[in-house]
């Protein structure tokens, strides 16, 4: 239980630092916390842990859910072109971040017993399999165009104030699912027996669908903001 205790917490912290992140620094702010969550997400994937009911979920999950929060809200306020450059925004600092990682790695380090600890601790968190990284790259390429997209045409089909959650759940709902299927697919193809890869597709999506119903409300609030300068 301490772990689902942490993790209700974990997901509050995420979702407040992105209200201030925006609060502080407005649309740029947005833009900066999707190059960070990007990175963070990918870090963090690396660790797993244990849930009641014997599921097993990585810490990715809830990071990576603010970037559909975070893309939502831009399409919400500045449109449709403004969540598409977050997503190429996203997709490059996810792809120069990989390749810069891996190329760190590739230096010798020194002989002391420190920097060898540090080397195979970079390893551990950076040093992902291609079919991971391509996986998690092309999932991330795919669904967020597509939340993207869907979100536009909800917005038409249910533009009133108090439709916000139609558009975001509707749009989440079916691009995260996307997202889920393309990276397990990739990710894990001929790592696991059939039951044990839908075992870990199910919980995965579930898990990057309740923290997008958990952020509504954050999306409520991030909606109301005003800036000065977005008034000239």
């Amino acid at each position: 239980m301490f772990n689902l205790s942490l993790g209700v917490f974990f997901m509050l912290v995420h979702f407040s630092l992105f209200l201030l992140s925006y609060r502080l620094f407005g649309r740029i702010g947005v833009y900066a916390w999707i190059g960070m969550a990007t990175v963070l997400a990918n870090i963090q994937v690396v660790k797993t842990i244990d849930m009641p009911f014997g599921i097993v979920i990585t810490l990715g999950n809830t990071m990576y859910g603010t970037i559909y929060l975070a893309s939502d809200l831009l399409n919400e306020k500045y449109g449709e072109k403004a969540a598409k450059k977050a997503v190429w925004f996203g997709f490059f600092t996810l792809l120069a971040s990989t390749a810069i990682m891996q190329l760190a790695l590739l230096f010798e380090p020194s002989a002391n017993e420190m920097a060898q600890q540090s080397q195979d601790a970079m390893k551990t968190i950076f040093g992902l399999l291609p079919q991971i990284a391509l996986g998690s790259l092309c999932a991330y390429f795919v669904s967020q165009f597509l939340d993207v997209r869907i979100y536009s045409m909800l917005k038409r089909a249910f533009p009133a104030p108090n439709q916000l959650w139609i558009r975001n759940n509707g749009s989440t709902i079916v691009s995260q699912l996307v997202d889920t299927l393309i990276f397990c697919t990739i990710a894990f193809a001929g790592m696991y027996e059939m039951n044990v890869w839908l075992s870990v597709f199910l919980s995965t999506y579930i898990i990057k669908f309740l923290v997008s119903v958990c952020s509504t409300p954050f999306l409520y609030a991030a909606r109301s903001f005003k800036f000065k300068e977005e008034q000239q």
